[in-house]
């Protein structure tokens, strides 16, 4: 939580700043105190708190303070280890594994359910309207883009997924209101998505963007929906973003099809089901 807000601080307004980095220099204090004791202390107004908040992904200054106060009293139980080259099998496996943990609990304690709401209206709507739900990611990404793909694919949604910018592009000149593009970004500085998403968006369509917290990407969507961990850029293949990004595409499709009900998604599946069995050996 506490990453995040500090990724974001280049782009708030200065008096967000200000109360920014008074929760950075004592977040325990931060999460304790009265709305108008933190208003004082940053020298800025009680709805420049609040709006402070929003601003780095949360649904108010109470959601901020439960998940804050969570943070800094439990913490993740693990660190963000890097891989070093002369690690043996044994240091490589216990580090994937609890750098993968660790971003998972960090996402469990930062995400806004609110900004997961909206995303998943906007999904159903689409899907009741038989609007067109399109998935965009170049690289790692756009291998998270074809598994959303899949997984939508299989609740009887008509989706598409483009991993090739010149396709992205293309696409995205023929979206238009109702439609949704969710676009998946690990760095949020790709050339080929920042223009696909800025046409999606000219055209009306709704876009939702899963990228790191202040980064370009973050805010030109319509939905950020946070993806952040202390994971490099520069060293290996990204492994644990890939990983996280999947993760939220999981729960995007559970409550999508816990929208569209049993009642039509029972019958499709078991269908799916019987016309399979014949593809697998006894």
């Amino acid at each position: 939580m506490l990453d995040r807000i500090r990724a974001c601080l280049p782009s708030l307004a200065p008096a967000e700043q200000r109360v920014g980095k008074l929760c950075l220099s004592d977040p325990r204090a931060f999460a304790k105190l009265p709305v108008s004791e933190l208003a004082d202390r940053a020298h800025v107004s009680k709805p420049t708190v609040v709006r402070f908040c929003r601003s780095v992904g949360y649904d108010g200054l109470a959601d901020f303070k439960l998940k804050l106060a969570g943070t800094v009293n439990e913490g993740v139980p693990f660190i963000h280890r890097s891989v070093d080259a002369d690690d043996k099998v044994g240091d490589v496996l216990v580090k994937v594994v609890d750098n993968t943990v660790a971003a998972f609990l960090k996402y469990r304690n930062d995400a806004s359910s609110a900004a997961i709401e909206k995303a998943v209206k906007a999904l159903t709507e689409a899907y009741s309207n038989r609007r067109q739900i399109q998935f965009f990611g170049v690289g790692n990404s756009g291998i998270v883009a074809q598994d959303a793909q899949h997984k939508f694919f299989r609740l009887g949604i008509n989706t598409t997924a483009y991993s090739d910018g010149h396709m992205q592009v293309m696409s995205a000149s023929l979206l238009r209101a109702g439609d949704c593009v969710v676009i998946i970004s690990n760095s949020g500085r790709t050339r080929d998505l920042m223009d696909a998403t800025d046409i999606a968006r000219k055209n009306g369509a709704t876009t939702i963007v899963i990228t790191a917290s202040g980064s370009p990407l973050a805010s030109a969507g319509h939905i950020h929906l946070s993806a952040d961990h202390p994971e490099g850029f520069d060293k290996y293949s990204p492994m644990v973003s890939r990983l996280l990004h999947l993760m939220m595409i999981d729960i995007l499709a559970t409550c999508v099809a816990l929208r569209i009900g049993s009642s039509q998604l029972q019958p499709l599946l078991q269908e799916m089901k019987n016309n399979l069995r014949n593809k697998r050996y006894a």
